[in-house]
Parts: C-alpha cells; structure tokens; sequence
C-alpha cells in the first residue's frame, strides 16, 4: 500500500505567515491609539488579563473602554457586594513589595522574573538566598519554596538581575495547577488573598429539619509545608436567618488538613465534606451563608443562599 503523505503548498505557509504579521500589527497599531491611562492598565494588568480580554480592549470603541476597565476588575471579586475588592487590592500590594524587593538590575521590581512570580503565586513560604553563590564557583541564586515545589533564580551575569531557571518552568506549571487559578475572571484568589470555591448542599431530613454540607475541593486548598507534610486549618461557620432578620442557627467548626504530597495528590479531585445538622423554624424565605477562613492567609470567603423551606 502506498502512502500519501498530504502536501503543504509554500503558498499556504506564506499566506499564514502574513496572516500572523499582520495580526501582530494590527495589535500595534491599536495600542497606539490608547490614551495614557489606558496604556498604563493594560501594562498594570499584564499578569491577570486573559489574551481574549486584552484582544477585546484593544477592539473596544474609545468611549467603551473605561466600562471595560471597571468590569475587569469586578469579574474578579472573590467577595461581590463588598466595598473592598479583594483580589484588586491584593495585586497592587504585591505590586508595592516587588518594586521594593527587586528593584535591582535595571528594571523595575515588579517587571523582573522575582517580581512576576512574587505577584503571580504570592510570597514563597520559605526563600534562600545566596548572593555569593551555592559554591565557590557558582552563581548568585534565590530558592523559593511553594510547598514542597523549589523555584530558581540565577543571577548569571552578577548584576542583580535573577532571571528565572527554564528548568522551574514545569514547578511553577504544576503549582498554578493544583493551588491556584486566579488568573480567571471570578475564579478565586491567589495565595496571600485567595478566595476558596466551595460548595453548599442542602437536603431536607424531616419536618423543620435540614443538612448543610459544605464541600471543600482539595485542589482549591492552599497547604503550607511543614517538615514532610502539607497543612492549613480552615475555619466553617454557617448562619441562617429568616425573612425578618432573625438569626435562627449559627454554628462553626475548624477543620485540620494535614497531608502527605502523595496523600494530596491522591485527593486531588476529591472533596473534603463537613456536615451540618440544623432546625428550621420561621418565615420564609430564608438566607444561608456560609464563611469559609483559610488560617495559613487570614483571608474569608462567603457565599449567601435564599431558599424556601
């Protein structure tokens, strides 16, 4: 049997190449015709914005933008309906500490390698540092410890620019993996500010009587390391108020996780549930919410209900 592989004209590739160019171009060319503030957002947000947004804002009419601008930072408010935007603050304060801890090398703190990865995964939970080198004929580097993942930092030409090591690419990809995704319009936050998504389920057990379960992915929890274990306690409180205001039950539990790296990857795309048992009693309809605290950042996140009963 004779077989035909399938022919890719020069003509085909050299169309796709222009299509690429021109692509590129047409970036350019509407980046110029942002105004200053403009500018200045979409290099401020270069670590959040997703390249369909950044396609969109560029596409935008002029009068449309500034809409944009408020809308992007809304779709990421882990706590919707608060005066404080949780995530918004966040980012601008890791900006303020990158610029002042790595404000070396020629460049601004918060564009190096350090700075980027210091806003994008937060602070490590442990940083070595060795300014004259591991040995006597190495390189000044920085190791950041994110669990039991190492990320490293080499300053190859010894003028304090740490550049990223390409062989930590696949930590950091593993990291964003299984601790965070904050990257994506209203998912939850990153480490040091994160909003943990959770789950709330309610059945009916009898007359006047209800279940809450509320439904901890493991995926989303973000442990520290701890000799050779991974561990955080998250704090479960629940209240539920009737149609007038009334507060009709209140509970809260704290719940240790400690796991092994192995253990957790093996709970990687399971839950940890905790039950609560309630009475129902009152006017309809009535609020659920449910606050969860991770202790390890200090940070809550809640989510309301109204449900009849």
């Amino acid at each position: 049997m004779i077989k035909i592989k399938p022919k890719i004209s020069w003509a085909f590739l050299s169309l796709l190449l222009v299509l690429v160019i021109l692509n590129g171009c047409s970036s350019r060319r509407l980046e110029k015709t942002l105004s200053p503030e403009e500018k200045e957002f979409l290099s401020t947000v270069r670590y959040t914005i997703t390249p369909e947004e950044r396609k969109i804002f560029l596409q935008l009419p002029p009068t449309e933008r500034k809409n944009f601008m408020d809308e992007f930072w809304k779709r990421r408010d882990p706590v919707p309906g608060t005066a404080i935007n949780e995530f918004k603050e966040e980012y601008f304060i890791r900006i303020n500490q990158a610029n002042k801890l790595f404000g070396e090398g020629g460049k601004q703190g918060w564009l190096s390698d350090r700075g980027r990865i210091w806003i994008t995964l937060g602070p490590p939970d442990h940083r070595e540092t060795y300014p004259r080198g591991q040995s006597f004929y190495g390189f000044p580097v920085e190791i950041w410890h994110y669990g039991f993942y190492q990320i490293y930092f080499i300053d190859r030409f010894w003028n304090g620019n740490y550049q990223l090591d390409p062989a930590s690419a696949q930590q950091i990809a593993e990291i964003t993996q299984t601790q965070v995704s904050w990257n994506q319009p209203g998912g939850r936050m990153f480490e040091g500010s994160r909003a943990l998504d959770f789950e709330v389920r309610m059945d009916r057990t009898g007359e006047g009587q209800a279940r809450i379960v509320v439904s901890l992915p493991y995926n989303q929890i973000w442990l520290k390391a701890h000799q050779d274990r991974l561990e955080t306690v998250i704090e479960v409180k629940i209240e539920i108020e009737d149609s007038s205001g009334k507060k009709i039950r209140e509970d809260s539990r704290a719940v240790e996780i400690s796991l092994t790296p192995e253990e957790l990857k093996d709970r990687f795309n399971q839950s940890y549930d905790l039950e609560f048992q309630s009475e129902i009693s009152g006017q309809s309809p009535f609020s659920l919410t449910v606050t969860i605290n991770n202790k390890i950042e200090n940070k809550k996140s809640e989510k309301k209900l109204k449900f009849d009963f």
